[in-house]
């Protein structure tokens, strides 16, 4: 057998994955290094396929307006606003960022990507009520959330989100709060539109290609690829980042970096159910979110939920965890396995124990027949006939089993940025909410691995995130006028 031939090219930077976090980093490096080659690696053929995806995405905005999982409650019953307050603040410089792009010309049509839909919270019961009343009084007087409304009343309910009233008791205790800030964003066709703006300066895209051998030569990286025509390529470069959702855990390891010892992943599935009858998309306009299951991981938290996809209004419930080993949607069975390393055996084969509740959810939704998904829906829509939904099939995420000698099998819930002592080499593992933080964690990276270029990139990003090194929450004036300029920037609605 002949050995193909093997192209050999340079690059200032290589990021493997055309997700939403490899998306941001090349539209920041081609606004920061204008004169930089880039090169982007993509397995699929074409990008923002994977968790990036409209249908395969559980957070289309997450700016914790109304994921009750970032306002977790004491034991003295105190509702604490810190998480989400600082996820908020880290969604503003995302739309900081994304508003410079249409002002400037690199995203020509920011309603190809984002749409003002109202945030809400909704729950039953009295605890929950008491719990909802609560989360808003720690939130409102933050002028990130002074906007939010709160009601135990269904005739404002219904006036907020109809479906959720039609058919339910009037003498059932609820609760719902209300932001008019709250916006879908679709990552899929944000992905794009950023790779676009930065191929524009020089990037280059190159789809239908994986990755297949990741080596230190020198000062420099060498990514091997294979094309869909089998053509080999090593691009030599100081810098390379790892975004390629649940992939970035092996590739990571095979880079043989001390630091992404011990590390693991356990990967979580998922499903919507979608509606399929336009006259009842049209009739809601909001993303409700619940309570989570007891077990339930932060991607699994229930929402009826407005989205644009494909260019059309949507509305979708769910959803429903489920598992398989894959780390991504076209993934393999065996991805789980592959990734099980002498540093990381104890913390991988010590998860189940420590989560246990998850374990009893995630069988729990594997064991779900489609009258218990259609009972979780009523829930939310009592009068939901299962005619007018469709099953379809969500992302693939990863959640980070992180080392620690304190504890084994500690599952992380969130995003981590792994990155080499020298700066050459970066990657993000986990899920939520990573796609609307990404320009937060992206800056983040920048500053981990080009700790030199700080002082010069400086006043370049501040141009492109006005209160980066600020605090919004801390600033009403500032907040208010940030979230006013962005939405005219962006073509959102401000009532």
């Amino acid at each position: 057998m002949s050995t193909p031939d093997v192209d050999v090219t340079r690059a200032d930077a290589v990021l493997i994955g055309g997700g939403i976090a490899s998306a941001t980093l090349a539209a920041l490096l081609s606004e920061l290094e204008p004169g930089w080659r880039i090169e982007v690696i993509e397995k699929l053929d074409q990008v923002g396929l994977e968790s990036s995806a409209g249908w395969n995405n559980a957070g289309t905005g997450h700016s914790a307006l109304c994921e009750l999982n970032y306002t977790p409650q004491d034991v003295d019953g105190s509702v604490s606003p810190t998480k989400a307050v600082g996820i908020n603040e880290q969604f503003q410089v995302s739309r900081q960022f994304w508003a410079h792009l249409v002002e400037n010309d690199r995203i020509a049509d920011p309603s190809s990507f984002i749409h003002p839909v109202p945030h809400m919270s909704f729950v039953h019961g009295l605890e929950s009520v008491d719990y909802l009343r609560r989360r808003h009084e720690a939130l409102v007087a933050n002028p990130l959330f002074d906007r939010m409304e709160f009601t135990t009343s269904h005739a404002q309910l219904a006036e907020w989100a109809p479906l959720v009233t039609e058919g339910r008791p009037v003498t059932e205790t609820v609760a719902a709060t209300w932001s008019p800030d709250g916006t879908d964003v679709n990552f899929g066709e944000l992905t794009r539109a950023l790779f676009d703006a930065a191929s524009r300066v020089g990037t280059e895209v190159r789809t239908g290609t994986e990755v297949i051998g990741l080596r230190r030569r020198g000062r420099d990286w060498g990514v091997m690829s294979r094309g869909g025509d089998g053509t080999v390529t090593v691009t030599y470069a100081p810098f390379v980042f790892v975004g390629a959702g649940g992939a970035s855990l092996p590739l990571l390891q095979s880079s043989g970096i001390d630091e992404i010892r011990g590390f693991g992943g356990f990967p979580i599935s998922g499903e919507w159910l979608r509606c399929t009858d336009p006259a009842i998309i049209a009739r809601h306009d909001a993303k409700v979110y619940g309570k989570a299951a007891v077990g339930a991981p932060p991607m699994s938290v229930p929402h009826l939920d407005t989205r644009y996809v494909d260019g059309r209004r949507s509305l979708m419930f769910g959803p429903y965890a489920g598992w398989s080993p894959k780390f991504l949607k076209t993934g393999s069975w065996t991805d789980l396995f592959a990734s099980i390393r002498p540093d990381n055996l104890l913390q991988m084969l010590a998860v189940a124990p420590p989560n246990l509740d998850l374990m009893t959810y995630l069988a729990g939704e594997l064991l779900a027949t489609p009258a218990t998904r259609l009972a979780a829906l009523r829930e939310y829509m009592p009068d939901a006939d299962a005619a007018d939904w469709e099953l379809v099939t969500a992302g693939q995420r990863v959640q980070v089993i992180a080392p620690d000698p304190q504890k084994v099998g500690v599952l992380q819930f969130g995003t981590q940025l792994i990155t080499s002592a020298d700066g050459s080499i970066g990657g993000m593992l986990g899920a939520s909410p990573g796609a609307s933080t990404a320009t937060q964690i992206m800056i983040e990276l920048l500053g981990r691995t080009f700790p030199d270029r700080g002082d010069a990139w400086r006043p370049a990003l501040t141009r492109m995130i006005p209160s980066l090194g600020t605090r919004l929450s801390e600033d009403a004036d500032a907040a208010h006028r940030s979230l006013a300029t962005t939405a005219e920037a962006l073509g959102l609605t401000v009532s």
